[in-house]
């Protein structure tokens, strides 16, 4: 134990709750962190660019894994720049460890070199923030670091490391086993409302989003929903959490809602709310259901208790996550809610097409060209922005774990959250859907994607603008163009000079040829797709906005 030092009990301790890889920016407050992964093949670091990208893609392995994606990023600026990623998990919902190199005790409280004290800046946006001051309590932090990301509803801890906590001796004075995340399982008293509930209502809706999501949890779902002739939509951004092909899927509850399915939630009497939240974007606002009482009849499951009734009063609130609420679900169908589902399921399918003849939206022809060339477990990335609305829409999503999107709203997470897809599962095809002011925010990760061999495919939708904000602008100030121009690089010139494929579109035509060479490349790809700055929705252009 002589050459123990607290770096390398670090290490182990990740390496013994079972992380595969740190996402981070190398730092000299961390140096003796690097050098100890050079003895461990188990643990892969993972070089980024900038610790905001890094953050999001730890965010993003962790949505992907459920288990704790792993950063790592130097003190003060590097902190600040990773706070970025850290928010997202925390909106998200997303089990994620931030670990930030931190000055050397002695030096503390001088506002020493990059020194900030993180459980005042992290305090808000995580679960947890703490600093481990003595080496050999390194085992006890880590291990409720991982039990504190992933138990209850899962999120972000943040540790700050001082440097000299890391580079001196540590006694490993325990032996500890990976962690198990705590689980709550619905009372049978609460199910059994529950069935009477659903069994007196005549127009259900589930609304499904939130953490803690799997496979297991969708495909039991599907079986119990299908049966059962409920019809499901999904939260903002939670798209796939259930099969779009299914019979009893009707579309996503957020920005850009169909007309005819927020009726639909309105004209409800039993509103069935699995694992989401029921925030701002999935109520439109707060309007579509007005708090502090829902009109309709409201059950919420949710895994930690202080949620449930925090914004709306709940008729029945029942505390567990969503893979057990799954798992205590009794096949008991009801067959007159056959018309009400198949209603909706086409209301979805019907807003599902494009409102213009063919040919008047590449962009919508473009999502479903690349819908029917990937296979059924690929996954699309994106991040903030108007273009996003497209993919929402149009593209279908078949399995749990292929949309990657922050419900923050945060721009630059579509690259970082591709890069984490592709190395978590390197056989899968991974497209990323930026704008041209989005895919600016983390541009320089498509250097980490060469360098790690990473073949993902990025669709850079440049209209020149910042769409969303240029749609709020004429909206509220018509024809008074402000801060909402963009002059904007060649970006298959920039892809090429990273050491990617560039290419440049601006017909379907063109699209599909570079879109198929893209499949058969063996590195990363981006095809920047030229649109008119006109088209602001699929539905709407800029002179309509004026006018």
């Amino acid at each position: 134990m002589s050459n123990m030092t607290g770096a390398k009990l670090l290490v182990d301790q990740l390496v013994l709750h079972g992380s595969q890889k740190i996402f981070g920016v190398p730092g000299e407050s961390y140096l003796s962190v690097l050098d100890a992964l050079v003895d461990v093949d188990a643990l892969d670091f993972i070089t980024c660019r900038q610790e905001g990208g890094a953050a999001m893609m730890a965010e993003a392995h962790g949505k992907l894994t459920g288990k704790p994606g792993i950063c790592i990023v130097t003190r003060g600026p590097g902190a600040t720049n990773a706070s970025a990623g850290v928010y997202v998990a925390f909106q998200d919902s997303t089990p994620m460890i931030l670990f930030i190199g931190q000055v050397a005790r002695p030096m503390q409280d001088r506002e020493a070199f990059q020194e900030i004290d993180y459980r005042r800046m992290f305090g808000q946006m995580a679960k947890w923030v703490a600093q481990i001051d003595e080496a050999d309590r390194i085992p006890e932090y880590i291990a409720r670091a991982y039990q504190t990301a992933t138990s209850g509803r899962p999120g972000p801890v943040v540790l700050a490391l001082p440097e000299d906590i890391l580079s001196g001796r540590a006694q490993k004075t325990v032996s500890l086993k990976s962690f198990e995340p705590a689980r709550s399982a619905p009372p049978k008293e609460h199910m059994a409302r529950f069935s009477k509930m659903l069994f007196e209502a005549e127009k259900p809706l589930m609304i499904v989003g939130g953490g803690g999501w799997s496979k297991t949890v969708q495909g039991g779902l599907k079986a119990y929903c299908e049966q059962a002739n409920l019809p499901v939509a999904a939260s903002f951004r939670c798209q796939d959490y259930i099969d779009n092909r299914s019979s009893c899927y009707v579309g996503h509850v957020g920005i850009g809602i169909d007309v005819n399915l927020a009726k639909a939630v309105e004209e409800s009497d039993l509103l069935i709310v699995l694992g989401a939240r029921l925030g701002e974007m999935t109520t439109s606002g707060y309007d579509l259901l007005k708090p502090p009482k829902t009109q309709q009849k409201l059950v919420h499951i949710y895994p930690q208790g202080e949620e449930i009734g925090r914004v709306y009063q709940a008729d029945l609130g029942i505390v567990s996550t969503s893979h057990d609420f799954v798992l205590a679900l009794e096949e008991k169908p009801q067959r007159r809610w056959a018309k009400w589902c198949e209603t909706l399921r086409k209301s979805y399918l019907e807003f599902s097409k494009p409102p213009l003849k063919e040919g008047d939206d590449p962009l919508c022809e473009m999502v479903k060209y690349m819908r029917a060339r990937l296979d059924d477990e690929a996954v699309l990335t994106n991040g903030a922005g108007n273009y996003s609305i497209w993919g929402h829409r149009f593209f279908t999503y078949y399995q749990y774990g292929t949309q990657l999107a922050p419900t923050s709203g945060s721009m630059g997470y579509g690259l970082p959250a591709a890069l984490a897809a592709k190395l978590e599962s390197p056989e899968r095809q991974v497209v990323c859907m930026a704008g041209d002011g989005c895919f600016m925010m983390t541009c320089q990760e498509f250097a980490t994607a060469v360098q790690h061999g990473a073949n993902v495919i990025v669709l850079v939708v440049n209209n020149s603008m910042f769409g969303t904000i240029r749609m709020h602008q004429e909206k509220r100030f018509p024809y008074r163009i402000s801060g909402t121009n963009l002059q904007n690089p060649d970006f298959s010139v920039l892809a090429t000079a990273f050491g990617g494929l560039g290419q440049r579109v601006e017909t379907i035509t063109e699209f599909e040829t570079a879109f198929e060479r893209a499949l058969e490349y063996s590195g990363p790809s981006l095809i920047e797709n030229i649109v008119d700055n006109q088209v602001i929705t699929p539905a709407m252009r800029i002179d309509d906005l004026q006018g």
